[in-house]
């Protein structure tokens, strides 16, 4: 289910004279500060305010823009990228900006110990990285492989700094970690040796810090707005974005479709601790496909989202001009299709419930995160949408940690809803969730749940 409504809530008004303070929510401590291990939100918005990347994909035009690099080439098929560096750009500790501190990271990136979740787009053959300088101001990187949109995918590589005392600590963004109090906040102070100006030559970011409170409860959050203690809230709920667009029209903005969507899917790991038979089902096309057809979108859509979603065509949003195919439609909503597809891969009803061919009745469960409360609205509809099929769903609501840790390590799940946060417009960003090898690698960058 592709999310349509992406609203920003706006108590304030820049200035770039005033010092001032940025107050909004993340929805969960961030599980790390180091910008190669990023594989949840909460950790993707603090890397995309502090680190600096090489590249940035500009989300509204759609193009790469030069950031620590100012010009870049692509060679060798998609193999070798080289870089050429800005030059006077420090850390925030004040260690200057070389070549050496991009060879050094692209050597983290791909080092297999480490197993960087924003590594796994650049893993496209095995075989070791080559990364060194070429010049005072310049570095390769060659891979052993092709890799898809090679430099696009610069846009997350945080660049770490090769001789800093300060490790991860030392970044190159407008803003650097100030303080953070477990499950209450993040504050990111103003990195005083950022290296953009503004067209005056005022050096950035305008703002002293952002604050970004420890918050789960969208309603205590959305109270939080009201009383003027928070300074943005984004990614409303629809009810609450009809609720607040009644109440503060002019604080209220409907940013359009975002890249991010809600998606199902089986466990298929040969790994997993599940019965041979059901991951024989959830490898089966014809089952899949069934659940699919079983799934009423539209009603999805009009009861959950309050008509601010649309039926999904695929994983690529309408509002991602380069990759959605316009020509496709969404999987139609047919009990009748799906029961015929499902006879034809074995299954009957025995009564009430449907079984397999070997008599094992089709009951699973499916699990999302708790506090959510879109995903619970959704599970109860589709929980009566299987039921006319005979299939018993089984709702279990974790923990984000805990589900992450399912989905991504124990692989000890049967299914999954879940919002899958994209900041990529090319799939090759989302590699550890289509390719068949997934299991091989760690679920994040690009492809995070909220």
């Amino acid at each position: 289910m592709l999310r349509i409504i992406a609203a920003l809530l706006f108590t304030f008004t820049l200035a770039a004279q005033s010092a001032m303070e940025l107050r909004f929510c993340l929805r969960a401590d961030p599980k790390t500060f180091n910008p190669l291990l990023v594989e949840d939100e909460p950790s993707e918005t603090i890397r995309y305010l502090t680190a600096g990347v090489l590249v940035r994909l500009n989300r509204y035009t759609q193009e790469l823009e030069g950031e620590l690099a100012s010009k870049w080439k692509v060679t060798e098929n998609g193999r070798r990228i080289d870089f050429h560096l800005r030059p006077n750009v420090s850390f925030s500790d004040g260690t200057p900006f070389t070549c050496e501190d991009v060879a050094y990271t692209i050597r983290q990136l791909m080092d297999p110990a480490l197993h960087s979740p924003t590594g796994d787009a650049f893993r496209s053959a095995p075989g070791t990285v080559e990364s060194k300088c070429t010049g005072s101001s310049s570095v390769m990187a060659r891979f052993p492989g092709p890799v898809a949109a090679l430099a696009a995918q610069f846009d997350q590589v945080g660049i770490l700094s090769a001789r800093s005392a300060h490790k991860e600590s030392a970044v190159l963004g407008p803003f650097m970690l100030g303080e953070y109090k477990a499950g209450s906040y993040v504050l990111l102070r103003r990195n005083p040796n950022y290296w953009k100006h503004d067209a005056n030559g005022k050096r950035l970011p305008y703002l002293d810090a952002i604050r970004l409170e420890i918050q789960q409860n969208r309603e205590l959050e959305l109270l939080r707005f009201r009383r003027n203690q928070l300074d943005i809230v984004n990614k409303l709920d629809p009810e609450m974005y009809d609720r607040l667009a009644a109440e503060m029209p002019k604080s209220v903005i409907d940013a359009g479709p975002s890249l991010d969507w809600e998606v199902v899917f089986f466990n298929q790991v040969a790994t997993s601790p599940l019965p041979d038979y059901k991951r024989h089902w959830f490898r089966s096309d014809e089952f899949r496909r069934a659940i699919s057809e079983a799934i009423n979108r539209e009603d999805i859509c009009r009861v959950v989202y309050r008509g601010h979603a649309r039926p999904a065509i695929g994983p690529a949003s309408v509002s991602n001009h380069f990759w959605l195919n316009a020509s496709l439609k969404p999987t139609a909503y047919s009990v009748s299709a799906a029961l015929a597809r499902l006879q034809r891969d074995g299954f009957h009803r025995s009564g009430e419930a449907l079984v397999d061919r070997d008599g094992h009745k089709v009951e699973f469960s499916m699990i999302t995160n708790a506090g959510n409360k879109l995903h619970e609205r959704t599970l109860a509809l589709i929980q009566q949408d299987l039921a006319k099929l005979g299939i018993q769903l089984n709702v279990v609501v974790l923990d984000f940690p805990s589900l992450i840790e399912r989905i991504s390590r124990s692989f000890n799940y049967e299914s999954v809803l879940m919002a899958i946060t994209n900041v990529d417009l090319d799939p090759n960003g989302q590699m550890n969730i289509w390719m068949s090898s997934a299991d091989n690698q760690r679920l994040g960058r690009r492809s995070s749940t909220n």
